[in-house]
């Protein structure tokens, strides 16, 4: 059987959903059905394309290797199919963000971005979601939290924002000078869960804690920043997250002297290649100037 164009959507549905009954749920196909489909794509190939085990099916090399083209050749497909119906052609470029950086990310990137001559698609996953992405070709940029480099894979640092102590401007503890941890311990207290060191302080609060309310660690950093804003909660989170809360008084940072330091990295991520993407290079460099304002700002 020749290789069609729907063989290749099939390939992605498989990769995206790591499983090949989900992918055959999707298109309301046996299982058996995707299976055959994808042997025959190997066939053609003359190369595994996945690794099956219980629990679904992982992309072999060989196939992370053909994914770029394949999303070239269905995205060709989609473009001709609007350039049928009279519809402008213009590039796209896909973001994909950490839920948490959504606010700081997406909504002035956007906004700087919002008069170039293509096209932007944002979604949001997990930092090593968004890795594989970009090895495959769903993403063309990323950003993320500092996780382990992967090959092929160009990591940047755009900024590390340093983990702080929040209340409402209204909290009783807002502007106390010379705070401690002994004296936020029997707030209620909901930190945003930013990593390790978000666990290990909650350690060190429930010993100090005089009372039996429960430590709250959530995610994403809006869920913290309602809290602490409405609700009356001392959040920790980091500072880029609430920067423009803290910029007009909504929330303010306790002074809280024996916070240990702790900071989130906000990295920048995305699949280098030979040839030109000027798209992806103006994106790039509205991230740059973006952290420059970060830095500007939160110094």
């Amino acid at each position: 059987m020749a290789m069609t164009l729907d063989d290749l959507q099939l390939l992605l549905d498989v990769v995206n959903r790591g499983s090949f009954s989900k992918a055959a749920a999707v298109r309301g196909w046996s299982q058996p059905m995707v299976s055959q489909r994808i042997a025959v794509l190997e066939q053609a190939l003359g190369q595994p394309l996945f690794r099956r085990h219980r629990r679904g099916a992982t992309p072999t090399a060989a196939c992370e290797q053909f994914l770029p083209a394949v999303n070239t050749a269905l995205a060709t497909l989609a473009a001709g199919q609007l350039a049928l119906q009279g519809t402008p052609l213009l590039p796209r470029i896909r973001l994909s963000c950490l839920p948490s950086l959504t606010t700081v990310v997406f909504g002035p990137l956007l906004l700087a971005l919002v008069d170039e001559s293509f096209e932007i698609r944002c979604s949001t996953d997990h930092s090593g979601i968004i890795m594989q992405e970009l090895l495959t070709g769903e993403t063309d940029v990323g950003f993320i939290l500092k996780c382990p480099a992967i090959a092929g894979i160009q990591l940047e640092l755009l900024y590390r924002s340093p983990i702080i102590a929040v209340a409402c401007a209204t909290h009783p503890l807002a502007g106390r000078q010379g705070l401690t941890l002994q004296d936020i311990a029997n707030e209620r207290l909901a930190p945003q869960q930013w990593g390790t060191g978000c666990d290990e302080l909650l350690i060190q609060l429930r010993l100090l804690r005089q009372v039996t309310r429960p430590l709250h660690a959530i995610q994403p950093a809006s869920a913290a920043r309602e809290l602490a804003l409405e609700h009356g909660f001392i959040t920790l989170m980091p500072a880029l997250a609430i920067a423009r809360d803290l910029e007009f008084g909504r929330l303010v940072q306790l002074d809280v002297t024996d916070l240990p330091p702790d900071h989130w990295d906000v990295m920048m991520a995305w699949r280098g290649g030979k040839r030109p993407n000027p798209e992806k290079e103006r994106v790039l460099e509205a991230a740059r100037t973006l952290a420059r304002r970060w830095a500007g700002d939160l110094t």
